[in-house]
């Protein structure tokens, strides 16, 4: 026998929920969904519900920098220590965008080379410019972010003509 509680707050929570799966169908599609994601101007809440559905549970995020020697290293981030730390030291606009791609693809990996350049305001000057190589996991129906390793030219390796032209 079932039994069926009808709760007053259950119907609109399930309103309320988002649908992705068109952010996680292709390549393009989740490419452009993280960058868009994480893209807004000062005080715009981020979705950080959707960019949490464009990774794996195990993903990283793995940003290049210098240490206070000058060494060079890397921090690796889960997608939730990511969203604590945008959300902790932006507070100008962000807009991060895709200038170029190479990408690779067997089996259940590809490999997404893509160049980008940041800007505070949509239209405002080039802050930075770097490369995020992405790597994706296909599964069955859609795409999954298992990591993003970025250097950018503030790191003081300017960008290769050949990863600056589409």
């Amino acid at each position: 026998m079932f039994v069926f509680l009808f709760c007053p707050g259950t119907l609109s929570t399930l309103a309320q929920q988002k649908n992705y799966s068109a952010d996680v169908q292709s390549i393009d599609n989740i490419i452009a969904s993280v960058y868009d994601v994480i893209s807004g101007d000062p005080g715009k809440a981020r979705d950080w519900d959707r960019f949490k559905n464009l990774f794996k549970p195990e993903a990283r995020l793995i940003p290049t920098r210098k240490d206070d020697a000058g060494g060079l290293v890397i921090k690796p981030m889960s997608p939730d220590d990511y969203i604590q730390l945008f959300s902790a030291r932006i507070s100008t606009g962000f807009f991060e965008r895709e200038l170029s791609r190479k990408t690779e693809e067997y089996g259940t990996i590809a490999h997404v080379f893509s160049t980008y350049e940041t800007k505070e305001k949509r239209d405002g000057p080039v802050t930075n410019r770097g490369i995020n190589s992405i790597q994706l996991f296909k599964d069955n129906d859609r795409y999954y972010i298992v990591t993003i390793y970025w250097c950018a030219e503030s790191m003081g390796f300017p960008l290769p003509e050949k990863y600056s032209k589409p």
